[in-house]
Parts: structure tokens; C-alpha cells; sequence
């Protein structure tokens, strides 16, 4: 069971981190985006007062599975995780966070401008 919900995390993160980063794009997509960036938010700032910066749910739960496979020496950003898991290189902490972050502030920026614009001229989505 901890296998396939390792490998659950890892595509599901992975998809959500997508889907911060591009949902934006899509119009159906734009409100449900704006929605998750906003709990990512949450999560990473308003949570992260208790739980440190950057407390990520999903990063939690992830590393907990990882544990009980064995897997003891993980690190804190899930971004660090994937960028070593999938190229192998050992990238510095805080030049994740500040990618992360950076990319997170554009994401809500191009998901806030899209979904108000939207509001602004609801006529041209009959077009």
C-alpha cells in the first residue's frame, strides 16, 4: 500500500504543482485555480507560522509514506525533492524557495488578472 502511495504523492504533487503554474490559462480552469493558489497560500504562510514556511499538506503526507518505506533522509521543499529525483542534481534550499516562491507570486498574479478580467467583460466568453 505504501508503495502505490508513494507513487500516488508523486504524480498528484506533481500535477497540482502543473496546475498552479498553468491553470490559469484555461478559462474553465481560471476560478478552480485561483481557489488553489490561494489555499497554496494559506498553506505555505498562514499554516507555515505553525508548521514552518512553505508547509505544504501534501509534502507531509508524502514524507510520512516515504518513511515507512525506509526513506529517512528527506528534504523539506518537495521542489528540491523533484528537481533531484528527477535530475539527479543536488540543488542549494534556498535557491528553490526563492524559485518557488517567485513562480507562485506569477502564477497568482496571471490567475488574479485573468479571473478579473473575466468579471470585467463576462460578454466575451458568448463570443
Amino acid at each position: 500500500m505504501y508503495v502505490f502511495l508513494n507513487e500516488f504523492f508523486f504524480v498528484f504533487h506533481s500535477l497540482l504543482i502543473i496546475f498552479i503554474l498553468c491553470g490559469w490559462a484555461w478559462k474553465k480552469t481560471r476560478r478552480l485555480n485561483l481557489i488553489v493558489i490561494s489555499l497554496t497560500a494559506f498553506s505555505w504562510f498562514i499554516l507555515g507560522i505553525w508548521y514552518g514556511y512553505g508547509y505544504c499538506p501534501s509534502t507531509d503526507w508524502h514524507w510520512q509514506v516515504r518513511m515507512k518505506l525506509g526513506y529517512m533522509d528527506m528534504p523539506s521543499s518537495y521542489i528540491e525533492f523533484l528537481v533531484e529525483s528527477l535530475t539527479g542534481w543536488n540543488v542549494s534550499r534556498k535557491l528553490v524557495d526563492v524559485f518557488a516562491l517567485a513562480l507562485l507570486v506569477l502564477a497568482f498574479a496571471a490567475s488574479l488578472l485573468t479571473n478579473v478580467r473575466n468579471r470585467k467583460r463576462p460578454w466575451r466568453s458568448l463570443i
